[in-house]
């Protein structure tokens, strides 16, 4: 008579695939899953890799390219669907899935539950930064749609306090960590990419995006750091505040210049 062990199917390792015939969760899950892609992911990509990269090279460069995008067709509907309300549902169904799940890294620490974990936390510490830079940068001072040449100034303003310089660089990593490795999930979940050699090169591939993404953006940020601040007239009235004077004079002293650039 053979054993129950004997007889036991075995456990797998691995990334469950979404399956059908799960009522309103499995619709949920696959647009959740979807929207982390496309189009969260796509924003993030342009948004890290394109428009914040253009910091770089300087003030103009970076304020053309946020003309360019303030003057798209239809650029607050394409906003709204194409940007807010996915990137509202993935987060706040996220944070369902988070709550409804079950963290098991002690009882069971391969590195695919401290890779879920990872995922979980670095995408409510993304949400957080997103809504902060949001608000801030579209909601707050200077309308930048309007005033696009204020641009470089206003994120310049951002990051020279420290504290908010260090949530940016935070926020930076866990929206690259959460990006990336959410590429490697949607493939293994979508059956994308199957097999453990496949997925494995995919995740060396996942984690390499990610270091890019990260040189990308502290690359931009050490740009807005470094530059003397952009004395331009949306941004007078704040760099000769009380609120901002230690902080304006630190950013000097790191950018190596005692008068800021006209």
């Amino acid at each position: 008579m053979a054993s129950a062990s004997s007889s036991a199917p075995a456990i797998r390792q691995g990334v469950a695939p979404l399956r059908a015939g799960q009522g309103y969760s499995f619709v949920l899950r696959r647009l959740h899953s979807l929207t982390g892609i496309v189009p969260v992911s796509a924003f993030l990509f342009e948004h890290i890799l394109i428009s914040n990269s253009t910091a770089i090279t300087g003030p103009d460069a970076y304020a053309r390219q946020v003309s360019f995008l303030a003057n798209l067709p239809l650029v607050f509907f394409l906003e709204l669907f194409g940007i807010w309300l996915p990137i509202l549902f993935h987060a706040l169904y996220g944070f369902y899935i988070w709550y409804r799940g079950d963290g098991n890294t002690v009882a069971y620490p391969w590195s695919g539950n401290w890779m879920y974990t990872a995922q979980r936390w670095t995408g409510g510490i993304a949400f957080v930064y997103i809504v902060w830079h949001t608000y801030t940068m579209r909601f707050t001072g200077v309308d930048l749609h309007e005033n696009p040449m204020a641009s470089f100034g206003k994120v310049q303003l951002e990051v020279a306090h420290t504290a908010q310089f260090l949530f940016y660089v935070v926020g930076l990593v866990a929206a690259s960590w959460h990006f990336a490795y959410g590429i490697w999930l949607f493939s293994a979940k979508w059956g994308i990419v199957s097999g453990d050699k496949a997925q494995k090169r995919l995740l060396r591939v996942c984690v390499l995006f990610f270091m890019v993404l990260c040189g990308a953006g502290f690359a931009s940020l050490y740009s807005f750091r470094s530059r003397p601040i952009a004395e331009d007239e949306p941004n007078r009235a704040m760099l000769h505040s009380d609120h901002f004077q230690s902080d304006h004079k630190a950013v000097e002293q790191t950018a190596g210049s005692g008068r800021p650039v006209q």
